[in-house]
This record gives C-alpha cells, sequence and structure tokens, in this order.
C-alpha cells in the first residue's frame, strides 16, 4: 500500500467517524427529547439532534472538499 492510499484510507476512516459521531448524537438528542419532562430538557435534545444531524449532512462534505486533490497538468 503506497503513502498516498494509507493517507485515502485515514480519511475515509475520518470521515465515516464524523457520520457515526453525528448519528450517536442524534440519537442522544431524541433519547433525550423522549425521555424529558419539562420544556428545557425537550429544547436540550432537540437541539443536540438538530446540531448533529447538521453534522451528519456538512461535515464529511466539507472535509472532502477540503482534501480534494488538484488535478494534475
Amino acid at each position: 500500500m503506497t503513502d498516498e492510499d494509507r493517507i485515502a484510507q485515514r480519511r475515509y476512516y475520518l470521515m465515516t467517524l464524523a457520520r457515526i459521531a453525528g448519528a450517536g448524537g442524534a440519537v442522544l438528542g431524541i433519547v433525550l427529547l423522549a425521555r424529558a419532562v419539562e420544556w428545557p430538557d425537550k429544547a436540550i435534545g432537540l437541539a443536540l439532534t438538530l446540531a448533529s444531524l447538521w453534522e451528519m449532512a456538512v461535515l464529511p462534505r466539507a472535509l472532502a472538499a477540503r482534501w480534494k486533490s488538484k488535478p494534475k497538468p
């Protein structure tokens, strides 16, 4: 495996980890939202869920755009 392949593999794993972390945060937010009795607790669960969903949608794409290789001449 070349160095470029190792770098690409590490980057892929980091993007996957970002997605998994976002999914875990969304699940935690939904649990908080479902178990909360008062509205401030529900608001925290909702905010965590929305932030996690945003992270899952934006962060992997941002990383991919940052790491995009430049075209060779």
